[in-house]
């Protein structure tokens, strides 16, 4: 059962808070190598004064934003904008293209590339390289006799750049397809109760800032059993794809549908009441019991049993109103199957709808699983908007 807790987006976020964790692991390092190198080189009473100054800087920026700027791109952005400042400067004073800090311009690219998107990362290295023909300019005057040494030196620049972009975007694309799989019931395709809470209950949110309303219908297979029973379990597992199969073909895109567990699958149809749903509920139970699916050669036909509870006439929570039409569901078992019941809150029964198809023997094609989706929409019952 649905239990009551917050939706936010904390991958996102979790995301950021690594990359500002390694940012600033980075900057400490460079500013204790850089303090420790100035001590040890031999230079001129001016540049220790001035790397001091930087590094001082860099650190209260540091500290300074860590509570003045929320984590998001925004802050990382900035954060390598300030390290390439820096490291630049450093090197200024310490040699430009030839101070042992060169380097940690690989590294910055190289950071930039892995947690922002391509466009930022080139923009950052023909900054980048804006910034080391400035230092290499001012080196020395041999600068222009060695123009090709010089963009042999930047190639690598573009290269890191590339190889980032490319491996954070099969980082993206490796990340989006396991999220996409802890979201999806593997067996249906439909939402898993993981997806389908974390959406039924900002609808919930929704539903109670505005006062709209909304309904859950539940679903089970009436004859899950004796079709495993009769034709293997094998048949069984294609019953429950073919019943994810009817349901999605059934409701709208902003309708919620996922595997409840086993047989059982749960709706959340979102601005409806439940009175009208019912032409949706009645249509895929409908279209169950009268669509069979070919499973070996032979036609093997499934039925429904369904309960509609809404919000708020039916409860005031999620919880509950999934509760009263798991109850509904099952008084819709109790008077035969293949039919549909409505919650009703003022006797605290369920009410059963005059919904029995017979299941009368089909002739001709029948669709099969590993084929496209058929058009399964039987009836005349489409929801509102």
């Amino acid at each position: 059962m649905i239990e009551k807790k917050e939706w936010v987006s904390a991958d996102t976020m979790a995301r950021y808070a690594g990359h500002d964790r390694v940012l600033g692991v980075i900057t400490w390092l460079l500013v204790a190598l850089v303090l420790l190198e100035i001590s040890l080189l031999h230079v001129d009473h001016k540049t220790p004064v001035v790397v001091l100054f930087c590094s001082l800087g860099l650190v209260c920026y540091k500290a300074a934003v860590r509570f003045l700027l929320r984590q998001g791109e925004t802050k990382i952005l900035l954060d390598l904008i300030l390290l390439l400042l820096y490291a630049v400067g450093i090197s200024w004073f310490t040699g430009k293209t030839s101070s042992p800090f060169i380097s940690v311009l690989y590294l910055i690219l190289m950071a930039t590339s892995l947690t922002l998107g391509r466009g930022i990362t080139f923009i950052m290295t023909g900054l980048t390289i804006a910034l080391y023909t400035l230092l290499a300019a001012f080196d020395s005057p041999s600068f222009w006799y060695d123009i090709g040494g010089h963009v042999i030196k930047v190639f690598p620049f573009i290269l890191i750049a590339h190889l980032g972009a490319l491996l954070r975007g099969e980082a993206e694309s490796a990340r989006a397809e396991v999220e996409r799989l802890s979201l999806t019931d593997d067996l249906t395709q439909l939402n898993n109760m993981r997806s389908f809470e974390a959406l039924a209950l900002q609808q919930e949110k929704i539903s109670k800032r505005y006062g709209t309303p909304f309904s859950i219908c539940m679903l089970d297979a009436d004859n899950l059993k004796q079709i495993n029973d009769r034709h293997g379990h094998l048949a069984g597992t294609e019953l429950i794809k073919w019943t994810a199969r009817i349901i999605a073909s059934n409701i709208r895109e902003s309708d919620v549908a996922a595997r409840f567990g086993g047989d059982e699958f749960i709706i959340m149809f979102a601005g409806q009441e439940q009175q009208k749903i019912v032409g949706a509920v009645e249509r895929i139970v409908r279209a169950m019991s009268t669509t069979p699916f070919s499973f070996e050669g032979e036609l093997v036909l499934g039925t429904l049993s369904a309960g509609v509870a809404s919000f708020p006439c039916d409860g005031e929570d999620l919880r509950t109103v999934v509760k009263k039409a798991d109850q509904a569901m099952y008084r819709s078992k109790r008077l035969g199957k293949n039919r549909v019941s409505l919650f009703d809150d003022e006797d605290g029964e369920t009410v059963p709808l005059e919904l029995q198809v017979g299941g009368e023997k089909l002739r001709g094609s029948v669709p099969q699983l590993d084929g496209q989706r058929p058009p399964i929409h039987l009836g005349e019952c489409d929801l509102p908007g």
